[in-house]
């Protein structure tokens, strides 16, 4: 079997979704890799914590303690950019100002239906600005591996985890293809290498409808 895509491979395809002039959130862990692929295009990113206009993660030796997402992993700002408190941060999610988010997830449904803040049994952690950020901006991207670790399929017909929103993503994004969800059904766009649209499918619960421009993920 072909290996998956890696997680700076994930970050780098996730940021070509993000297109000059918007204004975008990055939620913890894999999406926080993503502004160091930005390649000096022009977008305003916003960390839920307090944060516009964030830059790239800061090089070793070069933390500012003060400066930290919404992971408190150290970041820079980049000129222009701004500090507010975290009520501010939210009136500008739930104003609807933020063209996209992107966040990793648990699980996705085949009708855009997000799981990404419990795991039953697990530790509850609460649902954070997760649930703020899906329900508030125009653009919702979930990035994830294909499948768990154990080999269970995390593209669902119906998520199994409490859910963080309903109906709100709109690409999915994973170490083996980008697929759009529309009101036609889950539309396979992208293929990791050596992978083929039927491996894909048998790892995912939902029919998909495989594109007519299908093409390898780069």
């Amino acid at each position: 079997m072909n290996p998956a895509c890696t997680k700076e491979q994930m970050a780098a395809r996730a940021a070509r979704e993000i297109r000059d002039g918007m204004y975008v959130n990055m939620g913890i862990g894999l999406p926080s890799m993503i502004p160091d692929h930005l390649g000096g295009r022009d977008v305003v990113i916003h960390s839920e914590n307090g944060l516009l206009g964030m830059g790239p993660m800061a090089a070793k030796g070069a933390e500012d303690p003060d400066l930290v997402n919404a992971g408190k992993q150290p970041v820079t700002i980049l000129p222009g950019g701004a500090v507010c408190s975290q009520a501010d941060s939210f009136a500008m999610i739930r104003g609807g100002h933020l063209d996209m988010t992107f966040l990793g997830a648990f699980q996705v449904s085949e009708k855009g239906d997000l799981a990404n803040w419990h795991v039953p049994g697990g530790r509850v952690p609460g649902v954070g600005g997760a649930m703020d950020l899906v329900s508030g901006t125009k653009q919702v991207v979930a990035l994830m591996t294909h499948v768990s670790k154990e080999g269970e399929k995390k593209i669902l017909k119906e998520c199994t985890y409490p859910l963080t929103g309903v109906k709100c993503v709109n690409t999915i994004i994973t170490d083996l293809a980008v697929i759009r969800v529309t009101p036609e059904g889950l539309v396979l766009e992208e293929l990791a290498p050596g992978w083929t649209a039927a491996e894909i499918q048998d790892l995912t619960e939902p029919r998909l409808v495989v594109s007519g421009e299908l093409k390898q993920m780069a």
